[in-house]
């Protein structure tokens, strides 16, 4: 899953990703303000995601993995809010851009975000005192079915 988002942050023309001009990070986002002074803008920061299973006593488990991703820029002056609300706007532009391509791969059958559900997005706006960054964190859902059987060869009998 972190390579397909790694690929998105690298095929969008606002974000660019590469290995020489690194603008996708996979940490907590407390992390990368922290530790990260030479943040590449804007930043797509994938989070850690957990999960959980369901059953329900049928024949049908799902693993359901709950996500999240944060787009986020640098302004110089916090008192400038013109430009503050210019980088929310453009960053909640690149979002809508992530997401129709997740529910457009969503349809390829090899696709790690097959069960991508939209109706779990949800975006919440930061602003940070320390460093002056501004961004969006959208949080999502996505399920996948999960085999229940048993692989022999990763048993010792």
């Amino acid at each position: 899953m972190v390579d397909y988002f790694r690929q998105l942050a690298s095929e969008h023309q606002q974000i660019k990703h590469s290995d020489t001009d690194k603008h996708f990070y996979r940490f907590e986002v407390d992390e990368v303000l922290n530790g990260i002074n030479s943040l590449r803008y804007p930043a797509f920061i994938l989070e850690g995601y957990r999960f959980t299973f369901t059953d329900k006593k049928s024949d049908n488990p799902v693993k359901k993995r709950q996500g999240a991703f944060i787009l986020l820029d640098h302004v110089g002056d916090p008192g400038d809010h013109d430009k503050i609300h210019h980088v929310w706007d453009t960053l909640e532009d690149i979002g809508d851009d992530i997401l129709a391509r997740i529910a457009s791969d969503k349809r390829v059958k090899s696709s790690p975000v097959r069960d991508f559900d939209l109706e779990s997005v949800e975006g919440t706006l930061l602003a940070t005192e320390m460093g002056n960054h501004y961004g969006i964190r959208f949080t999502f859902d996505v399920d996948c079915r999960f085999s229940m059987e048993v692989n022999p060869e990763k048993w010792a009998e």
